[in-house]
């Protein structure tokens, strides 16, 4: 029986993809784990492999198409001896109304529990096992998948009991209106009607960004915390450690210091090592730290697992990795998603200070700005010149309360200005 390959979920905030490349052609035979295409999510591109065997009977995506929803027919795999002329598919742009379509209708109704999760998260299952649950009527959120990244596929499904027949829910209350988003694109069109322009459509990663900062405003109840750091014997000491480095090829960055302070302060103030769940708080244990990473059209966040563990030169030497690979979109999830905290670093390009917008779920941001030579009071009461940098914690109101935000600021500039308990 033709099986329908899908546009895959390669990421839990994916909704659509843009098909890159397709790396088998109609015809060619498939079996698990080979990859059949590359496929570009908001963040990065990332290869997609079959999760069952057969042949390549049609392919239904052209490469480069771009805005393919989740869950899209994508291709039809055949299986030993069918025929690809007899293949019956809807086509691409139609199959999403379809399936909505269908999944309204009473004769699915049993099908409800294959499609997701009573939580609403989604299942990721080959369109075989899809396909075998709802014959036999089994409830895909009791199987435990066994194929790439727990996908469930056939072998999974063909041994499981059909589920008990599901309680009709009572009918859900009318959503209320949606708030307004601003002005149409033809309405500040025509503001602009008799002025010459350029019309820049979003991708994928630009409408992700707009989407989760306008929920980050406006959900979040941000706070900021400001405070000054002076760098002079964090300079001081970077140059005796590069000096000393220098045969090994390796170079420390203010950034670098940074991220090991930021994250010995999340071990010393660990309240502050917490992200918002909905109607909770989660307090992490290791200190995993995202770093905002500047690309062509958006940004990164790559998340610097067990920072605390790791020593200056390994942080250094992971942090010009994933900022390379962020360049050039070769990241994969779980490389970009997580950690509780953030650095927003502004300072290399001469911004004194500025204020950071939270990365949901993400419980405060750290927005750093540039080291300038200032006037300052020294210990003895004199008049002296320092190398000073501003700082800002952006903070979430709902997980951090003023005075412990400001006891790991506290904390970060502790860890700065005696750089060398950073290495203890």
């Amino acid at each position: 029986m033709a099986t329908e390959i899908l546009m895959p979920a390669l990421s839990p905030t994916m909704e659509e993809g843009t098909l890159a490349k397709w790396l088998v052609k109609e015809g060619d035979t498939v079996k698990s784990g080979d990859i059949m295409a590359e496929i570009e999510t908001d963040k990065a591109t990332m290869e997609f492999e079959a999760v069952d065997e057969g042949i390549v009977g049609k392919i239904l995506v052209a490469e480069g198409s771009a805005g393919v929803k989740v869950n899209t027919p994508i291709a039809v795999l055949l299986e030993e001896g069918e025929d690809a002329s007899a293949i019956k598919t809807a086509p691409a742009e139609a199959a999403a109304p379809k399936a909505e379509a269908a999944a309204a209708s009473k004769d699915t109704a049993t099908a409800a529990p294959a499609a997701s999760k009573s939580t609403g998260a989604r299942i990721f299952a080959s369109p075989l096992a899809r396909r075998i649950a709802v014959e036999k009527g089994i409830d895909l959120t009791q199987i435990t998948g066994s194929g790439p990244h727990g996908r469930i596929v056939k072998a999974d499904v063909e041994g499981a009991k059909p589920a008990a027949a599901p309680v009709a829910a009572p009918p859900a209350p009318a959503a209320s209106a949606a708030p307004a988003s601003g002005a149409t694109a033809d309405t500040v069109k025509k503001m602009f009607a008799d002025r010459e322009y350029e019309e820049v459509t979003l991708d994928g990663m630009r409408r992700t960004i707009a989407a989760r900062l306008t929920e980050a405003k406006q959900t979040i109840p941000h706070f900021y915390l400001r405070r000054d750091v002076q760098l002079d014997a964090l300079m001081a000491f970077r140059a005796t450690l590069n000096k000393q480095l220098e045969g090994r090829g390796i170079k420390l960055s203010v950034n670098d210091f940074i991220i090991k302070a930021c994250a010995n302060a999340l071990q010393a103030v660990p309240d502050c090592n917490a992200v918002w769940a909905g109607d909770r708080i989660l307090k992490l244990k290791p200190s995993d730290v995202a770093v905002a990473v500047a690309i062509e059209g958006g940004l990164f966040t790559p998340v610097l697992r067990d920072a605390h563990q790791k020593s200056l030169s390994t942080l250094s030497a992971e942090m010009k990795d994933l900022a390379s690979r962020a360049k050039t979109k070769k990241l994969a999830p779980h490389e970009y998603q997580g950690g509780s905290f953030a650095i927003s670093n502004l300072g290399m390009m001469g911004v004194d200070n500025f204020d950071a917008v939270i990365n949901p779920p993400h419980g405060s941001i750290l927005a750093v700005g540039a080291g300038v030579k200032k006037p300052v009071v020294n210990g003895d009461g004199e008049i002296a010149v320092a190398t000073v940098m501003s700082m800002t914690l952006s903070v979430d109101h709902r997980v951090i309360d003023g005075a412990l935000g400001a006891q790991f600021l506290q904390a970060v500039i502790d860890n700065l200005e005696n750089p060398m308990s950073m290495l203890a």
